[in-house]
């Protein structure tokens, strides 16, 4: 034991030596000498980043605490800071810690007026908040130019643990197949995201999501492009807009599709934009079979000002094109993007075939048949017309029947299989020979008679995908309703990859 005394002393000395106040506890080991002023003239010596903001009750007397809260206030005050919030929260003990932070937020890029929306932002520590969140963002893909947009949008994550809740979101979001080079993308564009408990709101809509015929290795695109539906309520806002969209003839796997596609139609309003959409449409004259068709093609038509812009498109096609309010809910039916196109766009085909001796009247019987031609491009439609005219050398009544000639491709299909039919001395309708697929072609070239012409498929209600005329009313799907290749995936594909 004796030669541990010379080590001892040599501790107790080095001690003494070091904290003086250790000494004087030694000398007298009172507890009257455990005052805060002791901590408090030996408090200068640590930086208080450095030290537990919990501690500074105990370190500064209740007076001295007071003092130094009115002096950081007044110096916030003349910066423009706003104090009113910041009476309920713990501040530095100095002044030049509460400037050093405020400093740090500036060079972010935030302005005094970005802090009086959010001054508990000062109630973070440079070092033990402010740095450590911002560096874990950066690393998850935001950019350090970004950082201060960020903060401005969501300052509450400042006070967030990293390891205690960003880092398990951001696993999650992982987890849903998000990929990582878009992590960024979507906490940008919905930071509240980093706030949300992981057992609550996302987990249910995603649940719920995938329990309507979502693909699980979809909701990771759906998220990217609308991150939005993560915070979204199953019960009052998604389940809702869903048996809505179900109870007025939309099969439910076509609205699991829909949603793959467009995530952004999750944000509709169901009262508010919705349903008056719906019903506008309606009282413009579209049937209400066509609802689920419309929708499909083009599920944007939920959300638009829909009242308006038929109103107008209405009006424009009565004036310019002579189609009265039926035929243009005909148009509607048929191509409902047509709520949306520029009329100059429109003007454009129509000036063309009016440049071609086509009348009036003809001219809005072809839109209403096929409005599709509304978006051709009228390089095209010269190449066809032209080929038409010098080579085909039909009547003008045949495009007048069969204005969808101008939809297909001059030199992938129009050319080559009218080649094969002079081959072959057959002469036959337009949409004999062009309304089919390749395969029908070669069929309809080497059989000994020419079946009727199809008028292209029609959607039925509750039954399966019908084509009228295309070889005595067949079905294009024969399996069992249990297949993935059953009704409702035929007019997906129909109708979306227009």
């Amino acid at each position: 034991m004796s030669h541990l005394l010379p080590r001892n002393k040599k501790l107790l000395s080095f001690v003494t030596r070091h904290y003086p106040i250790l000494k004087t506890l030694i000398q007298n080991p009172s507890p009257t000498l455990l005052t805060s002023h002791h901590y408090a003239t030996q408090s200068s010596k640590f930086p208080e980043y450095e030290m537990p903001t919990v501690t500074w009750g105990v370190i500064q007397g209740k007076k001295e605490k007071l003092v130094n809260r009115v002096k950081i206030c007044d110096h916030l005050k003349t910066l423009g800071v706003i104090t009113d919030e910041l009476e309920t929260i713990e501040l530095p003990s100095t002044i030049e810690v509460i400037s050093e932070r405020l400093e740090f937020l500036q060079k972010l890029g935030l302005t005094i007026d970005d802090v009086n929306e959010y001054p508990l932002m000062l109630g973070c520590s440079v070092r033990k908040n402010l740095i450590p969140v911002l560096a874990y963002l950066e690393k998850i893909g935001i950019s350090r130019s970004k950082l201060g947009e960020f903060v401005k949008n969501y300052p509450q994550v400042l006070h967030a643990s990293v390891v205690v809740e960003l880092a398990p979101v951001v696993k999650f979001l992982r987890g849903l197949d998000v990929e990582k080079q878009d992590l960024g993308y979507v906490l940008m564009k919905y930071p509240e995201l980093l706030g949300f408990k992981l057992e609550g709101t996302m987990s249910t809509s995603v649940a719920y999501l995938v329990s309507i015929g979502v693909s699980p290795r979809d909701i990771g695109p759906m998220v990217t492009q609308y991150p939005y539906l993560l915070g979204m309520r199953v019960g009052t806002m998604i389940k809702p807009l869903v048996d809505y969209l179900i109870s007025i003839g939309l099969p439910k796997k076509i609205v699991a599709r829909m949603l793959e596609k467009r995530a952004y139609v999750i944000g509709y309003s169901l009262e508010e934009t919705v349903k008056p959409n719906v019903e506008c449409l309606i009282s413009f004259g579209v049937r209400r079979e066509m609802l689920p068709l419309v929708i499909a093609q083009y599920p944007q038509i939920l959300g638009l000002p829909v009242k308006a812009k038929m109103s107008t498109q209405q009006y424009f096609f009565s004036l310019k094109l002579k189609v009265d309010p039926e035929g243009f809910a005909r148009v509607v039916e048929k191509m409902p993007q047509v709520v949306s196109l520029k009329q100059n766009v429109i003007m454009k085909p129509v000036e063309f075939l009016l440049g071609r001796a086509f009348r009036v009247e003809d001219v809005a019987r072809m839109v209403v048949r096929c409005p599709q031609i509304l978006c051709s491009r009228v390089e095209l439609m010269k190449n066809a017309y032209y080929f038409y005219k010098t080579e085909m050398g039909r009547p003008m009544k045949e495009l007048v029947e069969y204005p969808e000639y101008f939809t297909y491709g001059l030199e992938s299909r129009i050319k080559p299989r009218y080649q094969k039919l002079q081959g072959k001395g057959i002469r036959s309708s337009l949409n004999w020979f062009l309304n089919c697929s390749d395969q029908r072609f070669e069929e309809r070239l080497e059989g000994n008679f020419i079946d009727a012409d199809s008028e292209g498929p029609v959607f039925d209600m509750g039954g399966k995908l019908d084509m009228p005329g295309g070889g005595g009313g067949e079905v294009v799907s024969d399996e069992d309703d249990d297949d993935e290749s059953d009704d409702d995936e035929v007019l997906y594909r129909r109708t979306l990859t227009l």
